[in-house]
């Protein structure tokens, strides 16, 4: 398999678990009965962290995030952290693109990527994204983020490639309305898809066409190490207390077979941060924050939490990260063919699984 030909180095974990051994990668693992992602994590990497490293190396075998007896797993080694990556701190801000980061009131454009446009005229097709998102996009972060790689990438491989650029606005409230509602800048990434089939109505459905899937985002819980919350299906969370920050999604919380907010089934705390979601957590105050699985991970190294937060196995729900154009673009649906055909091209050629499978690592080397 092509993810196969980077994972050529044989890392060695024990930077956050005194006396472990050398990871055992570069293989294919049998699952067992009662394995878990993370389970198989912490067996071959002695840090169960890192599950996703496994989870991105195999959604083609996998369904979600939820592993069957008898499953062949490649566990994929890690390679060398790049010396350019941000440090904790930096990993450690809001990463949810429904959260509103402070604004840049100058947002600077990026060098043109290949196909670069023509010198005195404007791009054919204008990209908007913005910073403070990491892994996904942060000009601070090694090609500026997973996904500026991944549809980089894409508009390259498409059969039809036009010469294009990316812009930066790191104020994400001003990205779908006004810009790529009034047509300022063309297509905007990384965004979460709601549910349109339950909420057509809802401007992000109504108003905006979405690409096929960038990649997936699972959303976690996070829990105190000591607190026995256990989470296999629904109705374990019945009553209890979650914490997710103000501005972020809630459609995961109240869909067609999920109705926790609107019948009362759970209590919402949202307060304006994640960092006061974790304190609160802490505090005996709510019995879990939830929110995506890097920004979780971030939040318990910067804030010292690490042995005492732990991510309960079975995610709440998986998302899906897309570009989107508004649905009033005369060439709309010319520029998500561009997109959808690239990242299929991608796919075929391996390159996908290698540009996500690199990032995974400066993710999880970094934090360690």
């Amino acid at each position: 398999m092509a993810h196969r030909r980077f994972a050529v180095l044989l890392a060695l974990v024990g930077l956050l678990l005194p006396g472990a051994a050398a990871a055992i990668c570069d293989v294919t693992y049998k699952t067992q009965a009662g394995d878990t992602l993370l389970a198989v994590a912490e067996r071959h990497y002695g840090d169960a962290q890192r599950w996703t490293l496994i989870y991105y190396a195999n959604q083609d075998v996998l369904s979600g995030q939820q592993v069957a007896p008898g499953t062949d797993l490649y566990i994929p080694c890690t390679g060398a952290m790049p010396t350019t990556v941000p440090d904790a701190a930096g990993l450690a801000r809001d990463m949810a693109v429904d959260a509103t980061p402070a604004p840049d009131p100058e947002p600077e454009a990026v060098p043109e990527p290949a196909p670069a446009p023509s010198a005195g005229r404007r791009a054919d097709l204008v990209l908007l994204t913005g910073g403070n998102y990491m892994p996904f996009a942060d000009r601070a972060w090694p090609e500026q983020g997973l996904a500026v790689e991944l549809v980089s990438a894409a508009l390259q491989a498409s059969p039809s490639p036009v010469a294009f650029e990316v812009m930066w606005e790191d104020d994400w409230s001003r990205h779908l309305f006004p810009l790529l509602d009034e047509k300022q800048r063309d297509m905007g990434f990384p965004w979460v898809k709601p549910d349109c089939a339950a909420t057509p109505e809802a401007p992000r459905c109504s108003q905006f066409h979405y690409s096929e899937p960038l990649m997936d985002l699972p959303v976690m819980l996070f829990k105190r190490a000591d607190a026995d919350l256990v989470y296999a299906d629904d109705a374990d969370l019945a009553g209890r207390t979650l914490c997710r920050p103000v501005g972020f999604f809630t459609h995961d919380l109240d869909r067609a077979d999920r109705r926790w907010l609107s019948e009362g089934v759970i209590d919402l705390l949202r307060p304006a941060t994640s960092e006061a979601c974790f304190e609160a957590l802490m505090a005996g105050e709510v019995d879990a924050v939830s929110v995506n699985v890097f920004l979780g991970a971030a939040k318990v190294v910067s804030m010292g939490l690490r042995g005492k937060v732990v991510p309960i196995d079975t995610p709440l729900s998986r998302e899906t990260l897309h570009v989107v154009i508004s649905k009033t673009h005369p060439r709309g649906t010319t520029h998500l063919y561009r997109v959808n055909a690239g990242l299929a091209a991608l796919r075929e050629s391996g390159q996908y699984t290698e540009i996500v499978a690199r990032h995974m690592e400066i993710f999880w080397e970094r934090l360690n």
